[in-house]
């Protein structure tokens, strides 16, 4: 059944959260579902039901729930207690048909009390070596015949194309395409969300959007912490797995689209899935790896000192990466991504460089940029050149600025997984991965992946604090990107 999990008083829905007791369903999964609660989102008999390996007890479970769910006022703590009353917890393993017959006796006993549809939601905020046997058991023993059966996969969705298809084909065993929600957090960022209104409902943006205006366009991704002793599972997949191949690569893909026939989302897959067909599979000439050491004042330790990291790892921390689009309004065009960890900073955003103003008759007059902010402190904002204010008549750079936190005072921007969550229960499957869609993904980069590990290419370092390694902005100016160096975008105070 396709469509929106009904609202009806007579119909009854419960999410089973897989992996209830690891961090990802603690930070994230529960409250998000709290959001979804308090601002009454959720279905009227929406019950929570916790499965992990892990053997605790009901409250205990209930405590590790609400110690991550922040409440601001006496209406919301109320709101919390009846939240947790709709959580339950059982333990059982992912690859024992007996755990799962009895996880579907507990959720039997929740449904039986009500006379309508029973819908089912699988969240699995599982590690990857356990998605095929859960998947499986919950297919075989857990999925229900009156009602919608959603599965959420959290990524990562394999480690190249070879077991990105195997994992593909296994899920496909047991559960429909149209049932397969693969979640990427970033597509539920207000932001991100935003990208398709900027460019489709605004007649100047869509009249400049091609390779006649734009020049280049940066997708940048930038943490200021290292792995936090999380180094041994980060090894195994790398910067580029871990954010470059997914995150920044769904943005590019939004940003670079054509317009799609409908909203539709089937209409906006086809579009997305062009453009990454459109790209060819990098080569190492395409990239600048770097891995970070330690802090210059010794308080950050480096990466290969994290526990669990091989000390001849060449796994890195830091890619940029330069993609080109084979097609009418994009070809020549550099998209450059990069993305890193250990970094000067928080931040995500798009930059949008125009080309040069032809026939120029101003001295030293920067390109215009669009940035759109991602995280943190959203914005919009348009570097364009004006006039230096009083009797000067020299260009200065300056912005047109729609900051969030001024312009939407009174409006809290949900997080992405609430957004993502919500879009599950009303069945909107445009801001999902497809599977041809993280096929196409995939070809992008196992070359490249494989051979960054078969000939151990060794990534450039830089200091844990720095904006990069040293090679970064010649590989970028090589690419025709040209900063501003004399411009710096501060957010308004409020």
């Amino acid at each position: 059944m396709a469509g929106p999990v009904s609202p009806s008083a007579e119909d009854s829905m419960v999410v089973i959260v897989l992996g209830a007791s690891g961090d990802l369903a603690f930070k994230k999964t529960y409250p998000a579902l709290f959001g979804l609660y308090k601002n009454s989102f959720l279905p009227p008999n929406t019950d929570i039901v916790g499965y992990a390996r892990s053997h605790i007890e009901l409250d205990e479970f209930r405590k590790r729930i609400s110690s991550r769910i922040k409440v601001n006022n006496e209406k919301e703590q109320q709101q919390l207690k009846e939240f947790l009353a709709k959580c339950t917890y059982v333990s059982g393993s992912y690859d024992d048909a007996k755990s799962f017959k009895k996880l579907n006796d507990a959720v039997d006993d929740i449904q039986k009390r009500v006379g309508g549809y029973r819908h089912r939601v699988f969240y699995m905020a599982l590690p990857p070596s356990v998605f095929i046997p859960a998947s499986k058991g919950l297919r075989e023993h857990v999925y229900t015949r009156k009602g919608n059966n959603r599965l959420i996969v959290e990524k990562p969705f394999g480690k190249d194309t070879e077991s990105s298809k195997e994992l593909g084909h296994a899920l496909a065993q047991h559960w429909l395409e149209d049932e397969i929600y693969r979640i990427d957090h970033y597509l539920g960022k207000e932001m991100v969300k935003n990208l398709m209104i900027l460019r489709f409902a605004n007649v100047f943006f869509g009249a400049v959007w091609n390779r006649q205006y734009i020049h280049n366009v940066q997708i940048t991704f930038k943490e200021p912490i290292g792995t936090q002793g999380r180094g041994g599972y980060f090894d195994e997949f790398g910067i580029i797995r871990d954010i470059m191949q997914n995150h920044l690569l769904q943005i590019l893909s939004i940003v670079a689209m054509e317009k799609p026939v409908t909203l539709d989302a089937e209409d906006v897959r086809n579009e997305k899935v062009k453009v990454l067909r459109a790209i060819q599979p990098l080569t190492v000439d395409d990239v600048l790896l770097g891995q970070y050491t330690g802090s210059p004042d010794g308080k950050e330790p480096g990466y290969l000192e994290d526990k669990g990291v091989p000390k001849d790892s060449v796994t890195p921390t830091f890619a940029a990466a330069v993609f080109y689009i084979k097609s009418e309004r994009w070809d020549g065009v550099p998209f450059i991504l990069k993305c890193g960890k250990a970094l000067d900073q928080q931040k995500t955003e798009i930059r949008v460089q125009f080309q040069d103003v032809a026939g120029n008759i101003y001295p030293n007059i920067a390109r215009n940029e669009l940035v759109v902010r991602v995280q943190p402190e959203e914005a919009v904002y348009m570097k364009f050149m004006n006039k230096k204010p009083g009797l000067s008549s020299a260009a200065v750079t300056s912005e047109l600025d729609l900051s969030y936190a001024k312009r939407y005072q009174d409006v809290k921007i949900p997080d992405a997984y609430e957004s993502l969550i919500l879009d599950v229960l009303k069945g909107d499957k445009a801001n999902f991965v497809r599977d041809d869609e993280l096929d196409a993904a995939w070809k992008i980069f196992t070359p490249l992946l494989h051979q960054i590990e078969r000939e151990k290419i060794k990534p450039e370092q830089y200091a844990f604090g720095s904006r990069g390694p040293a090679g970064l902005n010649a590989f970028v100016e090589k690419h025709g990107y040209r900063r501003d160096a004399g411009y710096q975008w501060t957010p308004p105070k409020i």
